[in-house]
């Protein structure tokens, strides 16, 4: 990648307009693409994206388009910001122009076929290309008023990870590395889940005691699961783990947080949805989820209640009830015991 090269950030949500102002601010030409011509205009005339960021202004740097193949034609550095159930419509059809281009994904969702993750359907659309993930405690709105945040760019290709640095990191965005890309990933795809189960407790008033025991027996039950599919267990201690599940499980600003909040209020899931506007991936995962962790017997007691929640008429109340009643075990997993 030259300094003259555009950098292209794919789809035009809060985060992709977020990062695309970043670099821009850095210096860099930023190529920002979306389906839509409309969205595309106005934020063109505007110089601000209302549909996803309003009020935020949107860097003369950055450049609204809709073509995509001169997109990827032109930029070798390009963020896959889009939804999880539109990433691979969206990327199959240009899958020949990807080979050797770094692919960045900052997507946090599971696909249910198969239960691959967002860099692994890049993967397997464009298996010549270089791949990596961003992941950690990165709410959009926060990103784009320049509150002191940080990530992680995790990726097997050092260089890429070096370029992602070069690209992003300035005075209020840090960006710390990693080769854990599967564990980095997995750990941005999972938060969503609990952050919606976090939303509730916080709507029904539930006391800080409790809602602390919800995020820390989460980050537990999260790192079991990946850590049975092969990821590092330290990874969970960093940014893209606890960090991410922190900000998520708290912050009303999190769109996880936010239909469990309404959920919690009494709406229904489709309505809870409907209100927010924008994909909730914590929903999308959470079937998918369940089902994988029953496969690989893997002790997951709040995924299997909030399932109950949302698709088999449970109560939080219920749950929590049925939590505590469950034998206790170690408080951290992969410690060792001995003495106990």
């Amino acid at each position: 990648m030259t300094e003259q090269q555009p950098i292209a950030v794919l789809g035009g949500g809060s985060f992709g307009t977020a990062l695309a102002n970043l670099m821009a601010e850095n210096g860099h030409s930023v190529r920002l693409w979306m389906r839509d011509p409309e969205q595309a205009r106005i934020i063109r005339v505007e110089r601000q994206n209302p549909r996803y960021l309003k009020g935020v202004k949107v860097h003369e740097k950055v450049e609204p388009v809709t073509d995509l193949h001169q997109t990827i034609s032109d930029c070798e550095l390009i963020f896959v910001a889009l939804p999880s159930s539109a990433l691979r419509a969206a990327l199959a059809p240009v899958a020949g122009l990807l080979d050797g281009r770094m692919l960045v994904s900052t997507t946090k969702g599971i696909e249910a076929s198969g239960f691959k993750l967002m860099s692994q359907i890049i993967e397997e659309i464009a298996p010549h290309a270089r791949i990596g993930v961003i992941s950690g405690p990165n709410l959009a709105r926060e990103v784009a008023e320049h509150a002191l945040t940080a990530t992680v760019v995790a990726s097997h290709d050092e260089a890429l990870c070096r370029a992602v640095q070069a690209a992003l990191h300035g005075r209020t965005f840090r960006v710390y590395a990693s080769g854990d890309r599967f564990g980095v990933e997995l750990g941005g795809a999972l938060k969503n889940v609990y952050a919606i189960m976090a939303g509730m407790a916080a709507a029904l008033g539930m006391g800080e005691n409790t809602r602390s025991m919800l995020i820390t027996r989460a980050l537990a039950e999260m790192t079991r699961f990946a850590v049975k599919l092969g990821a590092n267990p330290m990874t969970f201690l960093g940014l893209a783990g606890v960090g991410d599940l922190i900000v998520t499980c708290t912050s009303p600003k999190s769109r996880n947080f936010q239909v469990g909040h309404a959920l919690g209020e009494g709406l229904s899931l489709e309505q809870a949805v409907a209100r927010l506007g924008e994909v909730a991936e914590g929903v999308n995962t959470i079937k998918v989820l369940k089902c994988r962790a029953e496969e690989l017997q893997v002790y997951m007691p709040l995924v299997a209640g909030l399932h109950a929640i949302l698709f088999e008429g449970r109560t939080l109340d219920q749950v929590i009830a049925v939590l505590m009643r469950g034998e206790p075990k170690t408080d951290v997993d992969f410690i060792s015991t001995d003495g106990f």
